[in-house]
């Protein structure tokens, strides 16, 4: 089985679900969203 297959299926179970909606909440986040902003700005600087 592809391995994106065996993603996709996991993201439909009711655990991947649940963890796709825990990540939507946290990237909703300001600070979450402001800390990613940070990691990428140095991350362009190297």
């Amino acid at each position: 089985m592809p391995l994106m297959n065996r993603i996709r299926d996991f993201l439909s179970s009711p655990q991947g679900r649940k963890i796709t909606d825990r990540g939507r909440r946290m990237a909703s986040d300001p600070r979450n969203q402001q800390r990613a902003k940070g990691f990428l700005a140095r991350l362009r600087k190297r």
